[in-house]
């Protein structure tokens, strides 16, 4: 808790509460949930967050016994293969060869990889952000695709939303919670880690406009 006796983990959920809602409602992912926008999209944004996870999930192993950062690096939320599963079934099994991070992709998980190096709070701050968002909203998108380009039920092509090893998202998520408010830090680093929060949705929010520009919407 703060010297105001909030605790940490609602500290982060409203400071970043703004920007989360502006990132949910992009035009890209507006396009995507409406039909606007097509299979292609949704594989190139796959792409995107293959590099983006691939970057906070080769960090894991460096940070799995470190203090702060140790206790969230939770093998069942891993990402990274899953990802590559819906790759493999969207762009073939040469998919490695033809991906590409965007500009904004790039710089997102260099800022990730710099946090894991120097700061591992930072890099809290750039777990929460990801995996609680696609833990929680994520099934919204899982569905859309499953109806719109027919994908099996929680198979090949939509398994990035599918936390199987995660049986109760709720649970999960109140004890993630519990570690949020158990780090041990004082107000001004938890104030860092805030605003880390929110320079992760301005990264997130960089990437999806990047996708708006290759992916335009008519009028």
């Amino acid at each position: 808790m703060d010297a105001n006796g909030t605790p940490f983990s609602t500290l982060i959920r409203v400071a970043s509460h703004e920007q989360h809602t502006q990132v949910g409602t992009s035009s890209f992912m507006s396009g995507l949930l409406d039909g606007r926008l097509g299979v292609a999209a949704y594989a190139r944004y796959t792409e995107q967050l293959w590099f983006v996870y691939r970057a906070l999930e080769d960090a894991a192993g460096t940070l799995r016994d470190d203090p702060v950062a140790g206790p969230f690096v939770r093998p069942e939320l891993m990402r990274a293969p899953e990802l590559e599963r819906d790759l493999a079934h969207l762009r073939g099994p040469g998919w490695r060869s033809g991906v590409r991070a965007l500009p904004a992709t790039a710089a997102y998980a260099a800022r990730i990889a710099e946090c894991a190096r120097d700061w591992p709070a930072g890099y809290v701050a750039h777990h929460y952000t990801r995996y609680m968002g696609d833990l929680s909203g994520g099934q919204v998108v899982r569905d859309r695709a499953e109806k719109a380009w027919g994908f099996a039920h929680k198979g090949d092509g939509v398994r990035f939303y599918v936390f199987e090893a995660v049986p109760n998202p709720a649970a999960f998520k109140r004890t993630y919670r519990a570690l949020l408010d158990a780090v041990d830090a004082d107000d001004l680093e938890k104030q860092r880690i805030v605003d880390e929060c929110r320079r992760a949705y301005d990264h997130n929010s960089a990437v999806f406009r990047e996708l708006d520009a290759e992916f335009p919407l008519s009028a």
